[in-house]
């Protein structure tokens, strides 16, 4: 009799009503509930209580509260939320959702991944004749970019919010232990926190620079070498074993994998990351500080520095011999792990001299050189020369030319178009990239790049209207707005509605350098919710109210963190007479 009222008990606690619904859940409490087990992590890891880690990673991947985190993250949050898997599901209503929520689990099972391919200007790699390779031109690539596709491998839903939630687990252990250069795909960190490292050791002296690039990181990295390094609990193991095992469709056939990580899923940067952590610490074992006194004068031979982000890295040291050795000793760590050196995209120069025919080198997007300035040497005028020198950081050719393919195929492509769109669509281009590259010389770079894009915006100006007088095209496009001449713009009714922005509107702020290892994870929200009001990348708008609201959101009262995707909501709608106040 007992077991009847039992199992009519059960029965009624399965039918009853959930406690919430998607919409309704207090995602606030949620997300404290889970940052405070990845705190807790965090710290286990520093002290490096390994059973500790372990006990909580365990608990955070059975919670229900970071099992609806993690959908919501691949669900909502994520930018990849509608590319579908190989179930061919690419969106979920928020019934479906809670659904996914209770069923999610870690296992040691995992369906294959959907293999797409995107184009990859701009490369000089060979062609690939593996059968995946050739796929791409099967799917309709050019010629031109057949060979220069990017493998992208897209899990399902399903596996996509288990590899969140293992993510949410590993993450704040490995933080505690990453290398405090290292600024790839890391929560906090961005690519100016890279240059900024890159200035400070090269702000006081000239040096030797190893540029080099991991050859298909993503592709090569040997499984059971990389389980090892993650050594992990077993269940996580299993899983993480389980998605490398899992193979890839491609054009519906199998493919079976044999090594790398999954590039596309959720877990694969910081699986990179693991995989290259301990490259920066190799290199200051085998070359430690050394300085001494000889004949009475100091001499020090410091530690060659190692910048890296994701699988791109770079070398600084003032002895040439250093920077040959550092390249053979990780070219030999490398082969450990499966991977290999790009030999097209790894070189050697110096930031001052000529060196095997390279000054300065290029770097995510930056061009990095010293040049010569300062007083010169008395005497003859015929034999001065230059003393000192001075470092600039600027953007690359290949980034201005880049971007300016961009504007001129947006202007050639909307040749009838509106003025409005063609400015609605420019605006964004021009804002981003001067953003990026805000915090470094960049002035005579945007003054450069304002007359060219005025010089395309006229031919296309002149295209449209080949009957009329440049004073009338002159007069119809560019107006005179305050103290502004010269500006691009659509009227309406004799008031201006729609102006190009100029590239060198954009003022010049100098990024600060992340602090040595510091990482989200430690809970210091004054120090993290003032660095994201200073991201080059964050718009002036965001900036501004973050600054004002003191990095707290006026809702759910919780500070704001690198990880989140920041929104700003008008109390009164637009459409209704609102504005920006």
């Amino acid at each position: 009799m007992k077991d009847k009222v039992c199992s009519k008990s059960k029965k009624v606690m399965n039918t009853a009503k959930p406690m919430y619904e998607w919409n309704t859940l207090p995602w606030h409490q949620l997300d404290k509930q889970v940052f405070k087990l990845q705190k807790r992590i965090y710290q286990a890891s520093e002290r490096g209580e390994v059973k500790v880690v372990r006990r909580l990673q365990k608990l955070l991947i059975s919670s229900w509260s970071a099992k609806a985190v993690a959908v919501r993250k691949v669900t909502q949050d994520n930018q990849g939320k509608k590319t579908a898997g190989v179930d061919g599901i690419k969106a979920l209503t928020p019934y479906k959702r809670m659904k996914l929520v209770k069923n999610l689990q870690i296992e040691d099972k995992s369906k294959p991944t959907r293999r797409i391919w995107i184009p990859k200007p701009g490369k000089t790699e060979k062609a690939d004749t593996t059968p995946c390779r050739r796929k791409a031109q099967d799917k309709g690539f050019s010629r031109m970019y057949a060979h220069q596709a990017r493998p992208l491998e897209i899990p399902s839903i399903y596996e996509r919010a288990k590899q969140a939630l293992v993510k949410m687990a590993l993450e704040p252990e490995w933080e505690a232990k990453f290398e405090s250069n290292s600024y790839g795909f890391r929560p906090g960190r961005s690519c100016h926190d890279a240059i900024g490292a890159i200035h400070k050791s090269l702000a006081q002296k000239a040096k030797y620079i190893l540029d080099a690039d991991i050859s298909k990181c993503f592709d090569k990295i040997d499984h059971q070498k990389l389980l090892e390094k993650i050594n992990t609990s077993p269940t996580i193991t299993r899983q993480i074993k389980a998605w490398f095992k899992s193979g890839v469709i491609d054009k519906g056939t199998l493919f079976p994998t044999k090594e790398g990580t999954p590039q596309g899923g959720v877990v694969s940067t910081l699986l990179a990351n693991i995989a290259l952590h301990g490259m920066e610490d190799l290199i200051r074992k085998s070359f430690p500080d050394r300085n001494g006194y000889k004949n009475g004068k100091y001499w020090s031979i410091p530690t060659p520095n190692l910048i890296r982000y994701a699988e791109d890295f770079v070398v600084l040291h003032k002895d040439i011999e250093v920077v040959r050795q550092c390249k053979s000793l990780i070219e030999t760590w490398l082969k450990d792990i499966g991977l290999e050196l790009k030999p097209e995209k790894t070189r050697i120069s110096h930031s001052l001299e000529e060196y095997e025919g390279n000054t300065g080198f290029d770097f995510l997007g930056f061009h990095i050189q010293h040049y010569r300035a300062g007083k010169y040497k008395s005497g003859r005028s015929s034999q001065r020369k230059p003393l000192g020198h001075k470092l600039l950081i600027k953007p690359s050719k290949q980034s201005i030319k880049k971007h300016l393919t961009k504007i001129e195929d947006v202007i050639d492509k909307h040749r009838a178009s509106k003025t409005e769109k063609v400015i609605g669509l420019l605006n964004p281009i021009i804002r981003g990239w001067c953003n990026y590259f805000r915090g470094v010389i960049s002035s005579e770079t945007f003054k450069l790049l304002d007359h060219l894009t005025y010089l395309k915006l006229r031919r296309w100006a002149n295209k449209r209207h080949p009957n009329k007088g440049k004073k009338w095209v002159k007069s119809k496009y560019w107006k005179s707005i305050e103290n502004r001449n010269w500006v691009f713009s659509e009227t309406y009714k004799n008031e201006v509605t729609y102006t190009l922005i100029n590239h060198s509107d954009t003022k010049i702020i100098r990024h600060v350098k992340v602090k040595g290892k510091k990482s989200p994870y430690d809970g210091d929200f004054v120090y993290w919710s003032q660095r994201l009001g200073t991201y080059p990348e964050t718009s002036t708008r965001v900036r501004t109210l973050l600054k004002k609201e003191k990095g707290i959101c006026t809702i759910c009262k919780l500070s704001f963190t690198s990880q989140d995707i920041l929104e700003v909501d008008h109390i009164k709608p637009r459409s209704q007479g609102g504005n920006d106040t």
